[in-house]
């Protein structure tokens, strides 16, 4: 069975914040640092996306970026995208393009009632196999 678009972006959220938590480690960990680890926390646990799980996306992206440069080659693009707003001056346009062409092929799907694999598509339109 393959997993739902949100059940995927949920995955790659918890592997950022694993990758997160070991790269700063609790005892080492300053105010910054203990707010970052909580928000992606409470974005990885989310079960919807509201308004305020987008906002505090493009904060914890954003933040990454700009102040943790060794976190940021463990960012998943994919977040970038989903976030969108100040986390799309981050990408190149032709990578907004791909994700675009998903999100329609997705959204398509669903409007056709079809199923749709997500990870199998975002694998063939970003060319990942």
């Amino acid at each position: 069975m393959s997993k739902t678009f949100f059940q995927f972006q949920q995955l790659l959220l918890q592997g950022l914040l694993d990758a997160a938590s070991q790269q700063l480690p609790e005892e080492h960990r300053s105010e910054d640092d203990q707010a970052l680890i909580d928000t992606l926390a409470t974005l990885a646990q989310s079960e919807s996306q509201s308004e305020e799980f987008r906002s505090s996306g493009q904060w914890a992206i954003t933040r990454i970026v700009s102040a943790y440069p060794a976190l940021t080659p463990q960012l998943p693009r994919d977040l970038f995208w989903l976030f969108g707003g100040e986390c799309l001056h981050y990408m190149p346009d032709d990578e907004i393009e791909r994700f675009q062409q998903l999100d329609e092929r997705r959204f398509a799907a669903g409007d056709d009632n079809t199923e749709f694999d997500y990870e199998k598509e975002r694998a063939a339109i970003l060319g990942l196999h």
